[in-house]
């Protein structure tokens, strides 16, 4: 690892309010959340009512426009995952909050397993998938080459020991298996509208933030290859709306909505995106 500047010094705006900074890690070109919170210390930042992948209540625009596009988004997953050709349709889904991902892909056909840490998230999850979601330890009973395709959607950037993850989801990947990461972009035009304010960041939830680069050269040293990247263009709208309201106090919808439309249109041209998916295999070589 090189010597890291520092990129922003921001603050948790929605848990503990503690100071934090971006510091710039260029062998990877990503971002490193500094100080990282203890590993045993990581669930007190996640204890707010506000977090909205651990639960399935719908108070406010926020929330419901949140369950609007999950809807949306839940279809385009799926179909995503039937692109690939998997006789056995053998599906794991790490950190599958309550678990919706989990339940359409059952009613499809797959094999689900699902991980999350989070106790009322992880009993949500398993009403609805017959108790097939599991707490994180459950990773390592897995068998080697057991799936044919692993999802994390905005699950990479949460997970301490980045790299000991890594190899373990290669591991637990079929040898013509597919691997599916969803993570923000800081180099979006959102991100670096709102920078110290731009929700995505999210610390110190969020210990790494990825560039198309950083994950290409992340997972090429498991070989694995990036082969397709995609869009999530609801998610600027949504990640403008927290950032308005960390800037402002307020998620002034219009104002939001119009960052959001910009970012997407200059995402066009650009290919910076807020969020991307990212599609990765084994490489043949």
């Amino acid at each position: 690892m090189n010597d890291k500047s520092i990129f922003l010094s921001l603050k948790d705006h929605s848990v503990s309010g503690e100071s934090f900074q971006l510091r710039y890690n260029e062998d990877l070109d990503m971002l490193e959340t500094y100080p990282q919170p203890e590993e045993k210390r990581l669930s007190e930042y996640y204890k707010s009512e506000d977090y909205i992948s651990h639960t399935d209540t719908k108070r406010n625009l926020l929330e419901r426009l949140y369950h609007l596009v999950r809807r949306v988004s839940l279809k385009r997953k799926l179909k995503l995952i039937n692109t690939f050709n998997s006789e056995e349709k053998l599906l794991l889904d790490i950190g599958c909050g309550t678990g919706d991902f989990l339940q359409v892909a059952q009613q499809d056909g797959w094999s689900v397993t699902g991980i999350e840490p989070d106790d009322s998230a992880r009993q949500i999850a398993n009403s609805k998938t017959d108790n097939s979601v599991f707490n994180i330890s459950y990773l390592d009973e897995l068998a080697e080459n057991s799936f044919d395709v692993i999802t994390l959607w905005h699950v990479l950037e949460h997970l301490p020991n980045l790299e000991t993850h890594i190899q373990r989801f290669k591991h637990l990947l079929k040898p013509n298996g597919t691997l599916i990461i969803a993570v923000p972009n800081f180099k979006s035009y959102d991100a670096q509208l709102y920078k110290n304010y731009w929700a995505a960041y999210d610390v110190p939830r969020h210990l790494w933030h990825f560039s198309k680069l950083s994950i290409q050269r992340l997972f090429k040293n498991v070989r694995l290859e990036l082969v397709k990247t995609l869009p999530m263009k609801f998610d600027a709208y949504y990640v403008c709306l927290l950032s308005e309201k960390y800037k402002s106090g307020w998620m002034n919808p219009f104002k939001a909505f119009w960052f959001g439309y910009l970012s997407n249109r200059k995402a066009q041209t650009s290919k910076q995106y807020s969020s991307h998916i990212y599609v990765l295999k084994y490489q043949n070589n």
